[in-house]
């Protein structure tokens, strides 16, 4: 970040928040509208603010190695227009690039063909638009990841929009969420495809409107998904196929026909998602189904190694690289995931954020499980078929962070994609407890 950060940025704040209110009419309601400005806002503080930390406390960070990465390219723009779109778009070294790629480590043996160039990629086309601006292209990450975050909210509201205002919280504002989801990262980029994904399911899938649009929404999020963080779609897709599976039995009108035929589809729904993701990563040396033991065990270990003297990493069992230890440490990786740091583990103030925000739904957890009991809980879940898909998402992306992660630095960061899922759950989970509880209230009902 440089003075040039400090003159250019307002103009395009002013110019993104101009096409915000352009575009808020047309997809909001009177419900929704409230939340829009607000919500771009948190995305925008967060962007800036992710910049301010890791320059000033961290004092370096992936995100100003995908900015140095970038200005390699902007350089070779500014030399010639031919050489900076070869270099954009280079998967092999050559002659002609090689004064500029000797200097991109992420460039490496593989050449351009990774996950971490091709943010790179994203960042430096951005850049063409702002005079290479860290803060601007920062800012652009969030209004991309706010357009899927929104995508996701909309679909929530489908689903149960008597509870607008909890889904807000879930979506929007969550600390965590909007810090590590809103800057010049990959996970800003993957949060928002997140979000199109789960609209493009949802619309294209089950709703039945609109398909094509959902399948290009949908599509083009599980393509940066798969250019980024393809975990994050392995973990998505046997829930997500279950959910599709789940919502159609819930419309056969013959009660006798439907409960006959839902441990079908709940069979197939699950076998689809299966094979899908075991396709989706065949061939790959990272995430390969037979080859995910013993990649997790070695990224575990060597993230585990490098913090255990600063007092943020944690032990959640023996992995010796089979799918079986993972399976046999998965319950101490949920509840890692889910519910640590504690606040006695907190060792610096982004920890006690997280550690802050665990707390928060150990209790909100534990209330929903006392105030509705356990064997009430588990018919609401089955009630309605969004929360099966919330939980059971949140279940298997947070055993892979848990088991992976190996300290809570990197957790805090990995785990933000189930959040707003587990978070809305228990606020449906919370609602239908609430109602059952008080018959009489009459329920908010909202258009989405």
């Amino acid at each position: 970040m440089s003075l040039q950060d400090l003159f250019i940025t307002p103009f395009y704040l002013a110019l993104f928040y101009a096409l915000a209110y352009v575009v808020r009419p047309k997809i909001t309601n009177i419900y929704t509208k409230k939340y829009f400005i607000p919500a771009l806002t948190l995305k925008f503080i967060g962007a800036i603010a992710l910049g301010i930390i890791y320059q000033f406390y961290y004092n370096s960070g992936d995100t100003f190695n995908y900015y140095y990465h970038a200005t390699i390219i902007h350089d070779a723009f500014s030399e010639s227009f031919f050489t900076g779109l070869k270099l954009l778009t280079a998967t092999k070294n050559s002659p002609d690039i090689a004064a500029y790629t000797i200097r991109m480590f992420w460039f490496g043996s593989t050449g351009g063909d990774n996950t971490e160039f091709f943010v790179v990629r994203i960042a430096a086309f951005l850049g063409l638009f702002c005079f290479n601006c860290y803060t601007v292209i920062a800012l652009f990450f969030a209004l991309i990841s706010f357009t899927g975050i929104w995508a996701m909210y909309i679909t929530f509201l489908r689903l149960y929009p008597a509870a607008y205002k909890q889904l807000a919280i879930a979506t929007f504002f969550l600390p965590s969420v909007f810090f590590w989801g809103s800057g010049l990262m990959k996970d800003s980029l993957c949060l928002g495809a997140l979000g199109w994904i789960f609209y493009g399911f949802y619309h294209g899938l089950i709703l039945k409107r609109n398909i094509l649009r959902s399948a290009l929404l949908g599509g083009l999020g599980a393509y940066l998904l798969i250019m980024i963080k393809v975990y994050i779609l392995m973990s998505f897709l046997a829930p997500a196929s279950l959910w599709v599976f789940n919502e159609n039995s819930q419309r056969i009108n013959n009660s006798l026909l439907r409960t006959l035929s839902k441990p079908f589809l709940i069979v197939m729904g699950l076998a689809v998602g299966y094979f899908g993701s075991v396709n989706l990563t065949k061939g790959d040396e990272r995430f390969d189904v037979e080859k995910i033991g013993e990649r997790s065990r070695i990224t575990q270990q060597a993230l585990y190694s490098r913090t255990k003297d600063n007092g943020s990493a944690y032990d959640i069992g023996k992995l010796d690289g089979s799918l079986g230890s993972i399976i046999s440490v998965a319950p101490q990786a949920i509840f890692v995931t889910l519910y640590r740091p504690f606040i006695w583990e907190a060792r610096n103030p982004i920890m006690l954020l997280s550690a802050l925000e665990s707390l928060w739904f150990t209790w909100f957890t534990i209330s929903i499980l006392f105030r509705a009991g356990l064997a009430r809980s588990l018919r609401l879940i089955s009630a309605r078929p969004i929360l099966p898909f919330c939980l059971m998402f949140t279940i298997i992306f947070a055993v892979g962070v848990g088991v992976n992660s190996g300290n809570f630095g990197t957790l805090v960061r990995y785990k933000i994609p189930l959040m707003p899922f587990y978070l809305s759950a228990l606020y449906i989970l919370y609602a239908e407890a609430t109602a059952k509880a008080r018959p009489t209230r009459a329920r908010t009902t909202v258009a989405a």
